[in-house]
């Protein structure tokens, strides 16, 4: 069993920043990939940044140049560093973990509005 928990979300202005950060309850190392997703209002979930099984990392289109996942595997964290923040990126963020299937977090709300 895998339990991942987020948290650092919250109300900011356009062009601010955020730091989102990930728990997890085992090994970060142990996953085949481990990042960020998000879900905006009647939007369907889509990826922001993973770090993949190759080791290398993957971002969004939308998010590239503005965001940068990290980790810490002494700790079992992941963190999202948000900058250039716009409307468009309210969501609710959540944290993945696969190993034989995909483990989600609860997610934390991000809203960015004047």
């Amino acid at each position: 069993q895998v339990q991942l928990v987020e948290s650092g979300g919250g109300l900011v202005q356009p062009g601010g920043s955020l730091r989102l950060s990930c728990a997890a309850s085992r090994n970060i190392l142990s996953f085949y990939n481990v990042g960020w997703y998000r879900q905006g209002p009647g939007n369907v979930r889509e990826l922001v940044a993973v770090f993949t099984e190759s080791g290398g990392t993957t971002y969004g289109d939308s998010v590239k140049g503005r965001f940068t996942i990290s980790r810490d595997n002494a700790k079992n964290m992941v963190y999202l560093q948000m900058n250039s923040l716009k409307p468009e990126d309210t969501a609710v963020y959540y944290c993945r973990a696969d190993l034989l299937r995909a483990y989600w977090g609860q997610g934390t709300q991000v809203t960015v509005s004047s």
